[in-house]
């Protein structure tokens, strides 16, 4: 070997070493800003934490949804969001810099001459341009800030003159791909629920027993709780050994799950098993296996006939095609067993319910029927049922899809049916949320309100949703008000990364609720459950009461 050729080939394993070792070590952690000690003079504008779910105007719901790490956690002053112009005046205990967002692209915008900029899009706040973080100076004392702009901004913190601040640009996304949304304790809307806390790890996982067959864990389904001991009723992704992890969607079951602390679960049967076939055809096609995944059993109490009824859901599904559920029917089935211990099954299949058809509504989409949730209200039962991918015109089917995940009302006489959709002057139900509420659970609270318990939205796979479980309330079943969503990240330790779907609400006394819900972390193929205890303000509930019509 030549000399050179060795000396080169010397040079490439260094670099090849070196390489490794700067994968090696460990990102440098940014450290928080350090804030300066700061009074409002004569103002009431309150404050907020500079952090996720911070909301930043008085009396809206635009809350941040990314922050940079320099800024997490310090505290900001509530603004109106109109009519900014007016003057503030702090008391500062030091010389210090006020962090000022100013809205990215915003017209005509005039910022101070003495505003340095520092972050680039540091900043997203729901339904609001990116925002630009600037530093400007102010001395030790009683200070006047005006700035004068004509558009409004946001006060993001005080923090000391001696702090370094290094300009950078963060890049975060544009806040208008979020709807403004309400968060639970945050708002200055008291909250309805307290978050008390919970399990800081899944209560449910692979190695859980029974679930040593399962590959991708669980999605959705239904908790009810007779006795001491708790029923669950999840939709367990099955798949199959050595097939990808897509698989795990469409080879479902409904599982029968019981715990007496809803901590400790153990596996007890199987329900339904779906076939895990895929169509051969892109219309909702009786060639195509109709029970190719089945989803979301809802067990409902009957003191008609004293029995359990389950509805749940049956898909086509097109390996092909998003969505790969497509053309959902609701089943029915009863307890071959009569009384409340009959929740465990068997059951026995009794028809559909309801499928697409001449009466289907167009926001119903290629995937409607999604989900089904019979309720009493008087004498008659109402249920939220479900739909996605919706068409704008008839003709638009079988392919031809919008974006949204709706819910709208169905009524009967009785549970068994049959059941009527009711018209679109009611659904689909947008009080909510404008275009994402999925699988609503109702129960009712002590004074007789209706709460309903759904899937708040992915903030991952291209959506821009809270990311949390949320509640909506109503006094007949038919209005129900904005939704509120549930930061229990703030009293349990995040092991998720997407949120997913609460299996319902259940009393436990004291007004405590328990709560099981459904969430992924990405990194595994397996999604776990998880479970948060919640405690009921009654005196915000009967102040929330009187506000529903």
């Amino acid at each position: 070997m030549s000399s050179k050729l060795k000396r080169n080939k010397n040079l490439f394993f260094l670099f090849l070493c070196l390489c490794h070792l700067a994968l090696a070590q460990p990102q440098t952690k940014i450290p928080v800003w350090k804030e300066a000690a700061f009074e409002m003079v004569g103002q009431q504008y309150g404050t907020y934490k500079t952090a996720d779910l911070g909301h930043v105007f008085l009396g809206k719901k635009n809350c941040i949804v990314r922050v940079a790490p320099e800024l997490d956690g310090i505290t900001g002053i509530k603004l109106p969001l109109e009519n900014q112009d007016g003057q503030i005046i702090l008391k500062l205990k030091e010389p210090a810099k006020i962090l000022v967002g100013f809205f990215h692209e915003t017209p005509s915008q005039k910022i101070p001459a003495n505003a340095e900029k520092i972050l680039a899009k540091g900043v997203t706040i729901t339904g609001m341009p990116p925002v630009d973080v600037y530093a400007i100076p102010y001395k030790k004392g009683v200070q006047t800030i005006k700035l004068n702009i004509g558009q409004p901004y946001v006060l993001l913190g005080v923090v000391q003159n001696k702090q370094i601040l290094s300009p950078r640009n963060v890049d975060f996304p544009d806040g208008r791909e979020w709807e403004p949304y309400v968060v639970e304790g945050f708002s200055e809307k008291k909250a309805l629920f307290e978050i008390l806390g919970g399990q800081n790890d899944p209560v449910v996982d692979q190695k859980s027993p029974g679930a040593e067959a399962i590959q991708g864990g669980f999605e959705g389904g239904a908790m009810v709780k007779v006795g001491a001991v708790y029923h669950m009723f999840p939709t367990e992704r099955a798949g199959e050994i050595g097939q990808p992890s897509k698989y795990d969607r469409i080879k479902t079951r409904i599982g029968h799950w019981t715990s007496g602390d809803a901590i400790h679960w153990k596996r007890q049967s199987t329900v339904y098993q779906a076939s895990g076939t895929y169509a051969i055809t892109r219309d909702d096609n009786p060639l195509n296996d109709r029970r190719a995944a089945l989803w979301s059993f809802m067990p409902v109490f009957n003191k008609e006939t004293n029995r359990w009824n389950g509805f749940y859901l049956a898909y086509v599904c097109d390996e092909e095609t998003s969505p790969n559920h497509s053309f959902g029917r609701i089943w029915r089935s009863e307890s071959e067993k009569e009384g409340m211990e009959g929740v465990g099954g068997p059951y026995r299949d009794l028809g559909i319910v309801m499928e697409p058809g001449w009466d289907s509504q167009l926001w119903e989409g290629r995937q409607g029927v999604d989900s089904f949730f019979p309720f009493k209200v008087g004498n008659q039962w109402l249920s939220f049922y479900g739909g996605a991918y919706p068409y704008e015109k008839r003709d638009d089917y079988p392919t031809k899809m919008g974006k949204g995940w709706f819910v709208g009302l169905a009524k009967s006489d009785k549970l068994e049916g049959p059941w009527t959709r009711m018209d679109t002057t009611i659904n689909p139900i947008r009080s909510m949320h404008p275009w994402f509420i999925e699988n609503p659970i109702v129960s009712q609270l002590p004074d007789s309100t209706y709460i309903a318990m759904f899937d708040g939205g992915p903030d991952d796979w291209g959506h821009h949703l809270p990311n949390m479980f949320g509640y909506s309330l109503s006094k007949d079943g038919i209005t129900w008000t904005e939704a509120h969503y549930f930061p229990i990240h703030t009293k349990v330790k995040k092991w998720w990364d997407i949120m997913r779907t609460p299996l319902g609400i259940i009393p436990e006394g004291n007004n405590e609720y328990t709560i099981v819900y459904a969430a992924i972390d990405k990194s595994k193929r397996f999604h776990p459950m998880g479970m948060v205890k919640v405690k009921l303000n009654t005196e915000v509930l009967s102040e929330r009461r009187k506000e529903l019509k």
